[in-house]
């Protein structure tokens, strides 16, 4: 994998982080912040099954 491989990468994973916080904040506004917890936890393990666990450092 090229140095343009892991850029393009890492872009898309921004991309879709950004879109999962949106997502994230228009069901919260939905719902008036009701099911903010569940929706959190929700968007972690969805971000978790797909390689995106924010907790874990990207890898090189």
């Amino acid at each position: 994998m090229g140095i343009f491989d892991r850029f393009k990468n890492r872009q898309a994973q921004g991309k879709a982080r950004d879109m999962s916080d949106a997502a994230e904040r228009k069901v919260n506004e939905k719902t008036g912040n009701k099911y903010e917890s569940q929706v959190d936890d929700a968007q972690q393990r969805m971000e978790r099954e797909l390689g995106m666990d924010r907790d874990r450092p990207d890898q090189p």
